[in-house]
Protein backbone atom coordinates (compact mmCIF):
# COMPACT_ATOMS: atom_id res chain seq x y z
CA UNK A 1 0.00 0.00 0.00
CA UNK A 2 1.42 3.37 -0.93
CA UNK A 3 1.47 6.03 1.45
CA UNK A 4 -0.28 9.34 0.44
CA UNK A 5 1.74 11.86 -1.27
CA UNK A 6 0.69 14.61 2.04
CA UNK A 7 1.97 12.27 4.78
CA UNK A 8 5.36 12.58 6.73
CA UNK A 9 7.38 10.19 8.32
CA UNK A 10 7.75 11.58 12.20
CA UNK A 11 10.82 12.30 13.40
CA UNK A 12 13.04 10.02 15.11
CA UNK A 13 15.13 11.06 17.85
CA UNK A 14 19.09 9.11 16.70
CA UNK A 15 19.77 8.56 20.87
CA UNK A 16 18.03 5.67 22.47
CA UNK A 17 17.39 5.17 26.11
CA UNK A 18 20.41 3.17 26.35
CA UNK A 19 22.54 5.39 24.61
CA UNK A 20 25.78 7.12 26.93
CA UNK A 21 25.52 10.78 27.01
CA UNK A 22 27.61 12.12 24.01
CA UNK A 23 31.54 12.69 24.53
CA UNK A 24 33.38 16.09 24.41
CA UNK A 25 35.54 16.86 20.88
CA UNK A 26 38.20 17.33 23.42
CA UNK A 27 38.15 13.90 24.83
CA UNK A 28 38.50 11.94 21.57
CA UNK A 29 42.42 11.16 21.54
CA UNK A 30 42.18 9.40 18.29
CA UNK A 31 41.61 13.49 17.05
CA UNK A 32 44.65 14.81 15.55
CA UNK A 33 46.34 17.49 17.67
CA UNK A 34 45.62 21.32 17.48
CA UNK A 35 47.85 23.08 14.47
CA UNK A 36 50.67 24.40 17.48
CA UNK A 37 54.13 24.33 16.55
CA UNK A 38 55.12 24.62 20.10
CA UNK A 39 53.22 21.49 21.12
CA UNK A 40 55.97 18.30 21.78
CA UNK A 41 55.89 15.26 19.57
CA UNK A 42 53.84 12.08 21.80
CA UNK A 43 56.39 10.09 20.70
CA UNK A 44 59.49 12.72 21.64
CA UNK A 45 57.99 14.25 25.00
CA UNK A 46 60.95 16.38 26.09
CA UNK A 47 61.94 19.60 23.92
CA UNK A 48 64.26 19.19 20.55
CA UNK A 49 67.14 20.72 19.54
CA UNK A 50 67.56 22.79 17.06
CA UNK A 51 68.13 21.23 13.55
CA UNK A 52 71.74 21.59 11.84
CA UNK A 53 71.99 20.64 8.46
CA UNK A 54 74.00 17.51 7.79
CA UNK A 55 76.69 19.87 5.61
CA UNK A 56 76.71 23.26 7.21
CA UNK A 57 79.32 25.53 4.95
CA UNK A 58 79.72 27.65 8.63
CA UNK A 59 81.67 24.61 9.75
CA UNK A 60 83.96 24.32 6.51
CA UNK A 61 84.54 28.19 6.80
CA UNK A 62 85.97 27.82 9.85
CA UNK A 63 88.30 25.04 8.76
CA UNK A 64 89.15 26.62 5.87
CA UNK A 65 90.55 30.04 7.84
CA UNK A 66 93.29 27.51 9.78
CA UNK A 67 94.34 26.31 6.34
CA UNK A 68 95.69 29.61 4.24
CA UNK A 69 99.18 28.38 3.75
CA UNK A 70 97.87 24.73 2.46
CA UNK A 71 95.49 26.83 0.51
CA UNK A 72 98.09 28.89 -0.93
CA UNK A 73 100.32 26.51 -2.02
CA UNK A 74 97.79 24.28 -3.81
CA UNK A 75 97.59 27.31 -5.64
CA UNK A 76 100.75 28.22 -6.45
CA UNK A 77 101.11 24.57 -7.95
CA UNK A 78 97.47 24.68 -9.84
CA UNK A 79 98.70 27.48 -11.24
CA UNK A 80 101.88 26.31 -12.77
CA UNK A 81 100.48 23.35 -13.95
CA UNK A 82 97.83 25.18 -15.88
CA UNK A 83 100.74 27.02 -17.02
CA UNK A 84 102.84 23.90 -18.16
CA UNK A 85 99.19 22.34 -19.88
CA UNK A 86 99.56 25.84 -21.92
CA UNK A 87 102.29 25.73 -23.18
CA UNK A 88 102.32 21.96 -24.16
CA UNK A 89 100.15 20.28 -26.39
CA UNK A 90 96.80 19.78 -25.97
CA UNK A 91 96.93 15.74 -25.60
CA UNK A 92 98.73 16.54 -22.01
CA UNK A 93 95.44 17.09 -20.59
CA UNK A 94 94.23 13.71 -21.99
CA UNK A 95 97.01 11.79 -20.74
CA UNK A 96 96.61 13.53 -17.46
CA UNK A 97 92.95 12.20 -17.17
CA UNK A 98 93.43 9.01 -18.19
CA UNK A 99 96.27 8.34 -15.37
CA UNK A 100 94.14 9.81 -12.40
CA UNK A 101 91.09 7.53 -13.51
CA UNK A 102 93.82 4.60 -13.53
CA UNK A 103 94.70 5.90 -10.03
CA UNK A 104 91.18 6.68 -8.83
CA UNK A 105 90.11 3.25 -9.62
CA UNK A 106 92.22 1.46 -7.07
CA UNK A 107 90.49 3.27 -4.50
CA UNK A 108 87.23 2.63 -5.94
CA UNK A 109 87.61 -0.93 -6.16
CA UNK A 110 87.31 -1.15 -10.24
CA UNK A 111 91.16 -1.39 -10.53
CA UNK A 112 91.37 -1.11 -14.38
CA UNK A 113 94.83 -0.62 -15.60
CA UNK A 114 96.07 2.02 -17.91
CA UNK A 115 96.50 -0.25 -21.12
CA UNK A 116 92.74 -1.34 -20.31
CA UNK A 117 91.40 1.97 -19.85
CA UNK A 118 93.75 3.34 -23.13
CA UNK A 119 91.84 0.24 -24.98
CA UNK A 120 88.37 0.87 -23.91
CA UNK A 121 88.65 4.79 -24.22
CA UNK A 122 90.35 4.78 -27.55
CA UNK A 123 88.95 1.87 -29.74
CA UNK A 124 86.06 0.57 -27.03
CA UNK A 125 87.41 -2.76 -26.24
CA UNK A 126 87.76 -4.79 -23.74
CA UNK A 127 88.54 -8.58 -22.48
CA UNK A 128 86.00 -11.02 -22.16
CA UNK A 129 86.71 -11.04 -18.07
CA UNK A 130 86.43 -7.10 -17.74
CA UNK A 131 83.69 -5.60 -16.06
CA UNK A 132 81.89 -3.73 -18.58
CA UNK A 133 80.72 -1.66 -15.72
CA UNK A 134 83.63 -0.61 -14.29
CA UNK A 135 84.86 -0.13 -18.20
CA UNK A 136 82.24 2.26 -18.45
CA UNK A 137 82.36 3.75 -15.17
CA UNK A 138 86.12 4.53 -16.42
CA UNK A 139 85.30 5.76 -19.94
CA UNK A 140 82.55 7.78 -18.43
CA UNK A 141 84.99 9.74 -15.98
CA UNK A 142 88.22 10.42 -18.71
CA UNK A 143 85.30 11.88 -20.56
CA UNK A 144 84.50 14.45 -17.86
CA UNK A 145 87.34 14.98 -17.34
CA UNK A 146 88.92 15.67 -20.11
CA UNK A 147 86.09 18.56 -20.76
CA UNK A 148 82.51 19.80 -21.37
CA UNK A 149 80.59 21.65 -18.90
CA UNK A 150 81.52 22.12 -15.47
CA UNK A 151 78.88 20.94 -12.69
CA UNK A 152 77.75 24.20 -12.04
CA UNK A 153 77.24 25.39 -15.76
CA UNK A 154 73.59 27.21 -15.84
CA UNK A 155 73.42 26.87 -12.11
CA UNK A 156 74.09 23.64 -9.74
CA UNK A 157 70.53 21.99 -10.30
CA UNK A 158 70.73 22.19 -13.92
CA UNK A 159 74.42 21.56 -14.09
CA UNK A 160 74.70 18.64 -12.11
CA UNK A 161 72.13 17.15 -13.54
CA UNK A 162 73.73 17.33 -16.84
CA UNK A 163 76.98 16.32 -15.94
CA UNK A 164 75.55 13.29 -13.74
CA UNK A 165 73.46 12.57 -16.70
CA UNK A 166 70.60 12.20 -14.58
CA UNK A 167 66.53 13.28 -14.81
CA UNK A 168 66.23 17.30 -15.64
CA UNK A 169 65.65 15.50 -19.62
CA UNK A 170 61.96 14.96 -21.39
CA UNK A 171 60.12 15.91 -18.37
CA UNK A 172 61.87 13.26 -16.14
CA UNK A 173 61.97 14.92 -12.21
CA UNK A 174 65.66 15.73 -10.99
CA UNK A 175 66.52 12.90 -8.47
CA UNK A 176 66.52 14.45 -4.92
CA UNK A 177 70.38 13.10 -4.18
CA UNK A 178 71.31 16.04 -6.72
CA UNK A 179 68.58 18.30 -5.48
CA UNK A 180 70.15 18.12 -2.20
CA UNK A 181 73.73 18.84 -3.24
CA UNK A 182 72.98 21.63 -5.12
CA UNK A 183 71.24 23.28 -2.07
CA UNK A 184 74.37 22.40 -0.26
CA UNK A 185 76.60 23.72 -3.29
CA UNK A 186 74.38 26.63 -3.18
CA UNK A 187 75.06 27.44 0.02
CA UNK A 188 78.71 27.24 0.06
CA UNK A 189 78.92 29.97 -2.39
CA UNK A 190 81.52 32.15 -0.52
CA UNK A 191 83.89 29.18 0.03
CA UNK A 192 87.12 29.36 -1.93
CA UNK A 193 86.95 26.27 -4.47
CA UNK A 194 89.34 24.22 -2.93
CA UNK A 195 86.73 23.82 -0.38
CA UNK A 196 84.03 23.78 -1.73
CA UNK A 197 85.60 20.97 -3.88
CA UNK A 198 86.30 18.55 -0.46
CA UNK A 199 82.62 19.82 0.58
CA UNK A 200 81.07 18.77 -2.73
CA UNK A 201 83.39 15.10 -2.60
CA UNK A 202 82.35 14.33 1.00
CA UNK A 203 78.32 15.29 0.01
CA UNK A 204 78.03 13.24 -2.72
CA UNK A 205 79.60 10.49 -0.92
CA UNK A 206 77.10 10.99 1.46
CA UNK A 207 73.80 11.78 -0.52
CA UNK A 208 74.65 9.49 -3.81
CA UNK A 209 73.62 6.22 -4.13
CA UNK A 210 74.96 2.80 -6.63
CA UNK A 211 78.17 1.87 -7.38
CA UNK A 212 79.39 4.51 -9.23
CA UNK A 213 79.30 7.07 -6.41
CA UNK A 214 82.79 6.90 -5.44
CA UNK A 215 83.81 7.61 -9.09
CA UNK A 216 81.46 10.12 -9.20
CA UNK A 217 82.36 11.77 -5.97
CA UNK A 218 85.75 12.29 -7.44
CA UNK A 219 85.02 13.78 -10.79
CA UNK A 220 82.65 16.41 -9.30
CA UNK A 221 85.01 17.77 -7.32
CA UNK A 222 88.08 17.79 -9.18
CA UNK A 223 86.24 19.62 -12.53
CA UNK A 224 85.15 22.49 -9.59
CA UNK A 225 88.01 22.33 -7.70
CA UNK A 226 90.13 23.30 -11.09
CA UNK A 227 87.33 26.28 -10.95
CA UNK A 228 90.63 28.21 -9.02
CA UNK A 229 92.46 28.35 -11.90
CA UNK A 230 92.02 30.20 -15.36
CA UNK A 231 90.81 27.37 -18.00
CA UNK A 232 93.81 25.60 -18.94
CA UNK A 233 93.70 22.44 -16.12
CA UNK A 234 89.74 20.81 -17.21
CA UNK A 235 90.59 18.93 -13.38
CA UNK A 236 92.17 19.83 -10.26
CA UNK A 237 94.43 16.10 -9.85
CA UNK A 238 93.74 14.47 -6.96
CA UNK A 239 94.78 10.84 -7.02
CA UNK A 240 97.85 10.67 -8.83
CA UNK A 241 100.38 10.01 -5.54
CA UNK A 242 97.71 8.12 -4.09
CA UNK A 243 94.03 8.01 -1.93
CA UNK A 244 95.38 10.94 0.57
CA UNK A 245 92.65 13.52 -0.26
CA UNK A 246 90.09 11.24 -0.56
CA UNK A 247 89.92 10.58 3.59
CA UNK A 248 86.47 9.85 4.78
CA UNK A 249 86.42 10.17 8.26
CA UNK A 250 86.58 12.92 11.11
CA UNK A 251 85.17 16.59 10.84
CA UNK A 252 85.68 18.87 8.68
CA UNK A 253 88.70 20.26 9.37
CA UNK A 254 90.25 16.91 9.27
CA UNK A 255 88.70 16.45 5.65
CA UNK A 256 89.73 19.23 4.07
CA UNK A 257 93.47 19.27 5.66
CA UNK A 258 93.47 15.75 4.13
CA UNK A 259 92.18 17.06 0.86
CA UNK A 260 94.50 20.01 0.08
CA UNK A 261 97.56 17.85 1.61
CA UNK A 262 96.19 14.91 -1.18
CA UNK A 263 95.14 17.19 -3.59
CA UNK A 264 98.71 19.24 -3.23
CA UNK A 265 100.65 16.32 -3.68
CA UNK A 266 98.80 15.28 -6.62
CA UNK A 267 99.68 18.68 -8.75
CA UNK A 268 103.07 17.87 -8.24
CA UNK A 269 103.07 14.70 -9.06
CA UNK A 270 101.34 15.63 -12.85
CA UNK A 271 103.88 18.59 -12.87
CA UNK A 272 106.97 16.18 -12.65
CA UNK A 273 104.98 13.49 -14.76
CA UNK A 274 104.74 16.30 -17.62
CA UNK A 275 108.31 17.53 -17.28
CA UNK A 276 109.70 13.89 -17.91
CA UNK A 277 107.03 13.61 -21.12
CA UNK A 278 107.71 16.54 -22.46
CA UNK A 279 111.81 15.84 -22.11
CA UNK A 280 110.78 12.34 -23.68
CA UNK A 281 109.14 13.97 -26.76
CA UNK A 282 112.28 16.57 -27.28
CA UNK A 283 114.58 13.34 -27.27
CA UNK A 284 112.16 11.35 -29.52
CA UNK A 285 111.69 14.23 -32.02
CA UNK A 286 115.76 14.45 -32.41
CA UNK A 287 116.21 10.78 -32.41
CA UNK A 288 113.39 10.27 -35.06
CA UNK A 289 114.69 13.56 -37.41
CA UNK A 290 116.72 10.47 -39.65
CA UNK A 291 113.21 8.92 -40.57
CA UNK A 292 110.81 9.71 -43.74
CA UNK A 293 107.18 10.07 -43.93
CA UNK A 294 104.64 10.59 -41.54
CA UNK A 295 103.94 8.17 -39.22
CA UNK A 296 107.21 8.66 -36.66
CA UNK A 297 106.12 12.01 -35.72
CA UNK A 298 102.23 10.79 -35.66
CA UNK A 299 103.74 7.92 -33.24
CA UNK A 300 105.33 10.23 -31.21
CA UNK A 301 102.38 11.99 -30.89
CA UNK A 302 100.55 8.91 -29.83
CA UNK A 303 102.87 7.86 -27.23
CA UNK A 304 102.84 11.55 -25.45
CA UNK A 305 98.76 11.20 -25.83
CA UNK A 306 98.41 7.72 -24.37
CA UNK A 307 100.24 6.22 -21.01
CA UNK A 308 99.79 3.05 -22.61
CA UNK A 309 99.38 1.90 -26.82
CA UNK A 310 99.22 -0.90 -28.08
CA UNK A 311 99.29 -1.49 -31.40
CA UNK A 312 95.25 -1.65 -33.08
CA UNK A 313 95.35 2.13 -30.68
CA UNK A 314 98.68 3.22 -32.51
CA UNK A 315 97.17 2.18 -35.89
CA UNK A 316 94.06 4.13 -35.04
CA UNK A 317 95.13 7.40 -33.68
CA UNK A 318 97.92 7.88 -36.18
CA UNK A 319 95.78 6.54 -39.37
CA UNK A 320 99.03 5.23 -40.86
CA UNK A 321 98.73 1.20 -41.57
CA UNK A 322 99.60 -1.84 -39.22
CA UNK A 323 102.36 -2.86 -40.77
CA UNK A 324 103.78 0.73 -40.72
CA UNK A 325 102.89 0.90 -37.19
CA UNK A 326 104.56 -2.38 -36.61
CA UNK A 327 107.88 -1.64 -37.83
CA UNK A 328 108.26 1.87 -36.29
CA UNK A 329 106.89 0.90 -32.80
CA UNK A 330 109.99 -1.88 -33.38
CA UNK A 331 112.09 0.69 -34.26
CA UNK A 332 111.31 3.22 -31.32
CA UNK A 333 112.16 0.29 -29.00
CA UNK A 334 115.38 -0.35 -30.52
CA UNK A 335 116.54 3.25 -30.27
CA UNK A 336 115.36 3.09 -26.30
CA UNK A 337 112.28 5.65 -26.94
CA UNK A 338 109.88 3.32 -25.85
CA UNK A 339 109.61 -0.24 -24.14
CA UNK A 340 107.21 -3.14 -24.33
CA UNK A 341 105.21 -3.63 -20.84
CA UNK A 342 104.53 -7.19 -21.16
CA UNK A 343 107.25 -9.35 -22.19
CA UNK A 344 104.81 -11.28 -25.30
CA UNK A 345 105.02 -11.84 -28.89
CA UNK A 346 101.40 -11.07 -28.85
CA UNK A 347 99.11 -8.62 -27.08
CA UNK A 348 101.80 -6.41 -26.52
CA UNK A 349 101.99 -2.81 -24.76
CA UNK A 350 104.26 -0.07 -25.22
CA UNK A 351 104.96 2.47 -22.79
CA UNK A 352 107.05 5.99 -23.09
CA UNK A 353 110.89 5.34 -21.59
CA UNK A 354 110.25 8.44 -19.41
Amino acid sequence: MKPHSGTSLPDIDPEGPYDSDPVAESDLWFLPGPDDDDALDPLFPTPRAAARPLFDPVDWRSAQAGYSGEMADLAYHFGALEERLRAGPAEWAHRLALLEVADLGWWAGDRISAERLALWTGLRLSATSDDTQALARAGWAVRRLSGGPAPDAGGWLGGLSDFLGRGGADGDAIPDAIADLAEVMDGAVTLHPATRAAMMFHSWMALGQGRSTAVEAVVLAARHGASMGRGAAPFLPVALSGPGALRGIGDPDQKLGAWLRGSTQAVVAALLHLERIAAWRTRAETATADLSGRTPPALVSVMAAWPMVTAPLAEAKSGASRAAVQRNLDLFTRRGLIREMTGQGRYRVWTAAI
